[in-house]
């Protein structure tokens, strides 16, 4: 398996899902891709199943925030402060789906305790929620609102938000790495009653934690996404070489 890491910094949510789904028409069953990125404008991305009605779109266009759908599912996020990874990988290499996404986040783990050893606090979440009902309540209309299981939790609160989706014989899996607060401001744009957007309001607070808030100071995210990188190649290389 040939791994290839693609930094391909700041673009806009159309450049970023229409590359992940690039790489993933593209890919051999002898080669994976692992993609780290940002967003320029700031950006909304909903789950592959959620309703471009669901936000107020008239209010981010004023304010310079740019929306997509997601190949993947999941509900809604603001990509603002965070860097965000994708991974594309074919099944011939002998891991299922869910395994596939058990690895990723072990390895991005990895990654974040390389960058900053308070991080080594951090895990993966154990339990798997009822996603079908939790849906139902106003306040899941955000991603980080509740965990999946498998994804990378810092003293029970959501770090790591990843989503998959299976192309056939390929996987695609892409997710957020909160690096500071601003992703609660999906708030403002989400169509919820009042009392809707303020249980989600508490819940995003109970629920989710970002770099900044966990280290107290900014991220350096050229040094975090080296870590990243780093340590997803030796995990991986050891997995399937």
């Amino acid at each position: 398996m040939i791994w290839k890491f693609i930094n391909t910094g700041f673009n806009t949510g159309k450049y970023n899902m229409d590359y992940d789904l690039k790489l993933a028409h593209e890919c051999k069953t002898d080669e994976a891709f692992f993609r780290i990125y940002g967003w320029k404008p700031f950006c909304i991305s909903l789950g592959a199943n959620q309703s471009y009605d669901s936000i107020d779109s008239e209010k981010a266009s004023d304010e310079g925030i740019d929306i997509v759908k997601r190949p993947t599912g999941g509900r809604a996020i603001l990509h603002a402060e965070e860097i965000t990874y994708s991974v594309i990988i074919s099944l011939s290499c002998g891991l299922t789906a869910m395994q596939i996404y058990e690895k990723i986040n072990q390895a991005l783990l990895r990654g974040l305790c390389k960058y900053d050893k308070t991080l080594e606090k951090a895990e993966l979440e154990k339990k798997q929620p009822d996603f079908r009902q939790a849906y139902k309540e106003e306040k899941s209309a955000a991603c980080f609102a509740n965990s999946a299981k498998s994804e990378i939790k810092f003293e029970g609160k959501k770090l790591v938000g990843s989503a998959q989706r299976k192309m056939e014989n390929i996987i695609l899996q892409h997710g957020s790495i909160l690096c500071g607060p601003l992703h609660k401001k999906i708030t403002d744009y989400l169509k919820l009653s009042d009392e809707g957007k303020e249980l989600l309001v508490q819940e995003m607070n109970k629920s989710a934690v970002d770099l900044e808030s966990i280290l107290g100071k900014k991220v350096d995210y050229d040094k975090l996404s080296d870590s990243l990188s780093l340590e997803f190649k030796d995990y991986w290389n050891n997995i399937i070489n």
